[in-house]
C-alpha cells in the first residue's frame, strides 16, 4: 500500500475511534456508567444468553479481575444481575436486565438515523464490499490488538 493512503485510511479510522468513544462516553454519562462499563454492557447484550465473566473478559480484552469491577457496578445500577448456571450450578452467569436498558434506547436513535443515511448512498455491490471490510477489520483488530 502506498504510504499515502495508508496515512489517510488510518486518519479516517482514528477520527472514526475517537467520534465512537466521544459517542460512548456521552451515552454511558446519561447512563449512570463509565464508557467501558457501557460498552461491556453492550458485550452482554449482544452475547447469545447469559454469558460467565471469562467470557466476558475474553470479548472485552479486559482481565478477569477489572471485568469482576465492570459487573459490580453494572449489577448495582440494575443493568446486569448474576445468575446460577442452570447447567452447572457452581457457575455464575451475569444476565443482562433488559428493562432497566430499554429506558436508553433513544440514546442510540440518532446514532443508527447517521448510520442509515450513510449506507443509503452505496448500492448493493458496494455495502458488500464494506460489510466485506468491516467484518475482516473487526476480525482482524480482536486478532491483533485485543486477543494479544
Amino acid at each position: 500500500m502506498e504510504p499515502e493512503a495508508l496515512e489517510r485510511f488510518t486518519w479516517y479510522m482514528r477520527e472514526h475511534s475517537a467520534l465512537t468513544i466521544m459517542f460512548h462516553t456521552k451515552v454511558a454519562e446519561q447512563m449512570g456508567l463509565s464508557a467501558t462499563d457501557e460498552k461491556c454492557l453492550d458485550l452482554a447484550i449482544r452475547a447469545e444468553g447469559p454469558l460467565t465473566a471469562g467470557r466476558l473478559a475474553e470479548l472485552s480484552g479486559l482481565s478477569t479481575g477489572a471485568v469482576t469491577g465492570v459487573i459490580d457496578r453494572l449489577e448495582r445500577a440494575g443493568y446486569v444481575r448474576r445468575v446460577r448456571d442452570p447447567h452447572d450450578r457452581r457457575k455464575v452467569l451475569v444476565e443482562v436486565t433488559p428493562a432497566e436498558f430499554v429506558k436508553f434506547g433513544h440514546l442510540f436513535e440518532k446514532a443508527q438515523a447517521s448510520l442509515v443515511e450513510v449506507l443509503d448512498h452505496f448500492d448493493a455491490d458496494e455495502l458488500q464490499v464494506i460489510e466485506r471490510y468491516l467484518k475482516l477489520q473487526v476480525e482482524t483488530f480482536r486478532k491483533r490488538v485485543i486477543d494479544t
